[in-house]
């Protein structure tokens, strides 16, 4: 008896503590940190403005806008803040919103402030008002009336691109950047390359936000983003470093994966004397050695890319296409055809005195590319091509002067919407955001305009498919590879899931123990 008095006022004084010390967690409230290497100005992040450049990335990826569609992990389209929407045929939309939602400024998201929004959107944006070809917008009650200059079978596609985000023109601030919108978190700080801290939205119309506070810390190194998980700064990490896997394989922290359609590819700078060799263009993808790329210095996270979108991926993936693959023999053939050889013994073909040295530009901040850049380095040196890297985060300037570089190597998410479209409009006709080498092709350009207007799905699959072998029998792209995406995260963390589109990170089942 006397050994259980003593234990009763031990098991007594346990209980205290451990009620003290919830009481001190409830009285702190549920706090996580997310660190993502791509929230930056180097990636046409600065802000959550969903209205500049690629600012919607953010906003809907942090769970402060949400768009009128959602798209599946099998990149369909289903209902989101629209309840339904039907096309007459031709010109006209309707659309039918929800009942019940509010903006997190107490704003009815209605019919009126949605065509507000998407007013601002069309003044405002630099590819919205090509993609959406939008020319009329009434609005009657929860019902929008959309009206294109052209019929528009992707309307809705693009409607879900983050730029689509729905957001309270009169309550944000677009000079900061910081915007309001219907997801479950609201913006309360922010500061470009730094940090977004975040608050539950109260008036949320889908469930209740689990935390009490959010913060994305923008780590841009790798290194600093598994160091700071590791030493348990952040809870969570987007962008991580494939060697880094090795430390967090273990029962503290889990992994959330999933392919996606986010292309490492090189685009051709058509202005430069050397790539206009269309022998050379050819070399380079013949001497690409994708498949090791994947294997070894991505360790298996990904896959090999033949076209603009991955094999398997709807009906117009790559097994679809022919395209160059991995031999060197080959492309050494072609060079010597063309005229470029190795006249000093030195390793390095040369033409009219021309040394076939090839500039390769990328950036560092999608850690693929730097690795990219070094692969390619070192299987176009076994065909006679010299590639000088330059790996930078100022790669706009770069871009923006047509003679500094001859390759540029970036990533894109070719299909952000589940449909071909994206791509070719953006990164292939004359004069386009992510046309970086002014690649031009009169039928390219034709079957662009007819994948526009067609809305049978078949047949767009089929113009997609048209669409990927002239540019890839032109070698104005070479498409290395098609990443697996992983986000880490401690144990304790739960329902931070990664999505095929690279959207909805933060949703309002987010939480941490």
């Amino acid at each position: 008896m006397k050994s259980i008095k003593r234990i009763l006022p031990l098991a007594l004084i346990l209980c205290m503590l451990v009620c003290l010390f919830s009481a001190a967690a409830s009285a702190e409230g549920k706090k996580l940190v997310i660190g993502d290497t791509t929230f930056n100005a180097e990636n046409w992040e600065e802000t959550i403005d969903p209205h500049r450049t690629y600012n919607g990335w953010p906003c809907i990826r942090y769970g402060v806008g949400e768009t009128l569609v959602h798209y599946t992990d099998t990149m369909e389209l289903e209902p989101w803040l629209a309840s339904s929407w039907e096309n007459d045929g031709s010109l006209t939309w309707t659309i039918t919103l929800r009942d019940g939602i509010k903006f997190s400024s107490g704003r009815d998201m209605d019919g009126e402030a949605v065509k507000q929004c998407f007013e601002h959107l069309l003044e405002n944006h630099d590819r919205a008002p090509g993609d959406t070809k939008i020319v009329d917008i009434q609005a009657d009650g929860q019902t929008l009336t959309i009206t294109t200059s052209e019929p528009n079978p992707a309307l809705m596609n693009y409607l879900g691109d983050p730029y689509g985000c729905i957001i309270d023109v009169d309550a944000s601030d677009f000079e900061t950047g910081v915007v309001v919108g219907t997801g479950p978190y609201a913006a309360v700080d922010m500061v470009t390359d730094d940090h977004l801290t975040l608050a539950p939205n109260k008036l949320y119309w889908n469930g209740e936000p689990k935390l009490d506070e959010l913060t994305i810390r923008t780590l841009s190194n790798g290194d600093t983003l598994s160091f700071a998980l590791q030493a348990g700064d952040i809870d969570a990490a987007y962008g991580m470093a494939y060697e880094a896997y090795p430390n967090f394989e273990n029962p503290a922290y889990q992994f959330s994966s999933i392919q996606t359609s986010r292309a490492f590819f090189c685009s051709m700078n058509m202005e430069s004397p050397i790539i206009q060799d269309p022998a050379v263009r050819k070399a380079v993808a013949l001497g690409i050695d994708k498949a090791s790329f994947v294997a070894v210095l991505l360790d298996g996270h990904g896959v090999v890319g033949n076209g603009a979108f991955p094999d398997g991926f709807s009906t117009f993936g790559g097994e679809n296409i022919k395209t160059e693959t991995y031999d060197p023999e080959a492309a050494r053939a072609v060079l010597e055809e063309a005229g470029w050889v190795d006249t000093d013994g030195d390793g390095i073909r040369e033409k009219d005195g021309v040394k076939l040295v090839v500039r390769w530009l990328t950036y560092p901040s999608r850690q693929e590319l730097p690795l990219l850049a070094e692969s390619a380095q070192a299987s176009l040196k076994q065909i006679g091509i010299d590639v000088d890297i330059n790996c930078t985060a100022n790669r706009r300037q770069f871009l923006a002067d047509m003679s500094s570089w001859d390759i540029y190597a970036s990533a894109l998410v070719t299909a952000p919407s589940g449909d071909p479209q994206y791509f070719f409009t953006t990164s292939c006709l004359p004069g386009m955001s992510y046309n970086f080498g002014a690649y031009e092709n009169a039928r390219v350009n034709e079957l662009i305009e007819k994948l526009s207007t067609e809305f049978d799905t078949a047949k767009r699959a089929r113009l997609a498919i048209e669409l990927q072998q002239a540019i890839l029998d032109d070698n104005a792209y070479v498409f290395c590879s098609f990443l697996q995406m992983n986000m880490i995260s401690k144990a304790n963390v739960h329902n931070w899931n990664a999505h095929a589109c690279d959207y909805y990170e933060v949703t309002v089942d987010l939480d941490i123990d």
